[in-house]
């Protein structure tokens, strides 16, 4: 049997897929996923909700942040849709809002995990975040109900923590303000 060799994807082929799906372009390979289950909504929703109003708005929090839902990020030849991301105002003190992608990089991002994509967002994309100098991730699983958070070292990234079920919890980047994780899971109190 031959194999035909197939040309990159390109962000033409981004634009072109269908409107109900998330497209990505990682490693010159063009991956689409539907959109998200309830319980990835609820958990990617009020995780930001508690970032957005703490570090983004400064209320109950020291603001200095941009905290964006579903950026599209242009890194480098890769087009990346994380759940959250978030600038530092200070590296990026105003969003040019004629624009629909971010090519700024973020200092953090969240990926929440889904059976479709946990192995896409663990591995791929979390090689592209890192290859673009982003400096901490988080990957949050809805039904085992964990929050993993990792910093980017020179050479691979490095698990600072992870933390499971309910309670407060303080996780780098934004340890000053305790989060709830009691929020982030569907069918939690």
């Amino acid at each position: 049997m031959v194999e035909v060799a197939r040309a990159p994807a390109t962000y033409a082929d981004v634009l072109a897929a269908p409107e109900h799906m998330v497209a990505e372009l990682v490693d010159g390979e063009l991956h689409l996923q539907p959109r998200p289950a309830r319980a990835h909504s609820v958990s990617a929703s009020s995780l930001g909700g508690q970032l957005l109003v703490a570090f983004q708005l400064g209320r109950g929090g020291p603001g200095g942040w941009w905290i964006i839902h579903e950026p599209e990020l242009h890194l480098g030849g890769d087009v990346v849709v994380p759940d959250i991301a978030g600038w530092r105002r200070s590296a990026v003190p105003d969003l040019d809002r004629s624009l629909a992608y971010f090519d700024e990089v973020p200092a953090w991002v969240c990926e929440v995990l889904s059976p479709s994509t946990e192995a896409l967002d663990r591995v791929k994309k979390l090689r592209v975040y890192h290859r673009a100098g982003v400096e901490h991730a988080w990957l949050v699983h809805p039904t085992a109900r964990t929050v993993e958070v990792y910093r980017r070292d020179a050479e691979a990234w490095t698990r600072v923590a992870a933390e499971e079920g309910a309670g407060e919890v303080a996780l780098p980047p934004f340890e000053v303000v305790p989060l709830d994780l009691d929020t982030l899971w569907l069918g939690a109190p």
